[in-house]
């Protein structure tokens, strides 16, 4: 029986075969100066790109003490009652000594990195490209800007002892319930979650236990993985108490 030899390459830990085997290996790539600048642009540099940033990333948070992340609205101004709750519970977290980690933008992400860096403590800025460009706020004492979103909230878990969220919109949220997920499904040991607003979190909080837990869809341990609080004093007692059962 005649077999047609099928043309096949190994090109790293890729195997082409047939059609796909008819492209230049990597070397050849290399040295061609003819080469389409267009492959900057390509999938397998851009996995480069996406590694430099988990390693800056990693370098320049990795000395960090215990820090914990804050998050919400950039669209709160300064005369907002939220802006100033977030500026005095960072100085509460400074004064326990915590680091604040924010996204690095305005709004209630730069009341809490004021609040930090006015009390002399570490005030950090994760911030992220976006079509409208924000900025660091001026009161990021370290900063670091990103290009992937998967990559900056890969940092502020690494790098959190625990969540406080202020009222905000998708972008919040979206940071709220990922970390509720990897709590949930254990791909991170359990940390302090607080949602810190009666009036904005109470009704997210009833919809979850009337819709989401009554229909089975989640556990009543899932509810309890939040606390809601209006009070400075017990949402920095909720890290306070999670430090000291988890001393060890």
């Amino acid at each position: 029986m005649n077999e047609e030899r099928i043309e096949q390459r190994e090109r790293g830990a890729m195997r082409l075969r047939r059609d796909q085997a008819n492209v230049k290996t990597f070397d050849e790539q290399l040295f061609d100066s003819r080469e389409d600048p267009d492959w900057l642009h390509s999938d397998p540099w851009r996995i480069m790109r996406i590694q430099s940033e988990f390693v800056e990333g990693f370098g320049g948070l990795a000395k960090l003490g215990p820090c914990i992340s804050v998050f919400g609205s950039a669209r709160i101004s300064e005369d907002d009652p939220m802006y100033e709750a977030a500026r005095r519970l960072s100085a509460k977290f400074c004064a326990a000594g915590y680091g604040v980690i924010t996204g690095g933008g305005p709004g209630i992400m730069e009341a809490a990195n004021r609040g930090a860096s006015e009390c002399g403590g570490t005030s950090i800025g994760l911030g992220i490209e976006l079509p409208r460009e924000q900025g660091l706020n001026e009161w990021v004492d370290l900063g670091i800007n990103f290009r992937y979103f998967f990559v900056r909230k890969t940092m502020f878990i690494k790098y959190s002892q625990g969540y406080v969220v202020f009222p905000g919109g998708f972008g919040t949220f979206d940071e709220l319930f990922e970390a509720l997920t990897l709590s949930q499904t254990g791909k991170i040991k359990r940390f302090p979650l607080v949602l810190f607003g009666v009036d904005y979190w109470n009704p997210l909080v009833e919809w979850l236990k009337n819709s989401v837990e009554s229909t089975g869809m989640i556990s009543a341990d899932d509810i309890d993985l939040m606390t809601v609080t209006d009070d400075i004093d017990e949402a920095v007692e909720v890290f306070a108490e999670h430090a000291r059962v988890n001393v060890n």
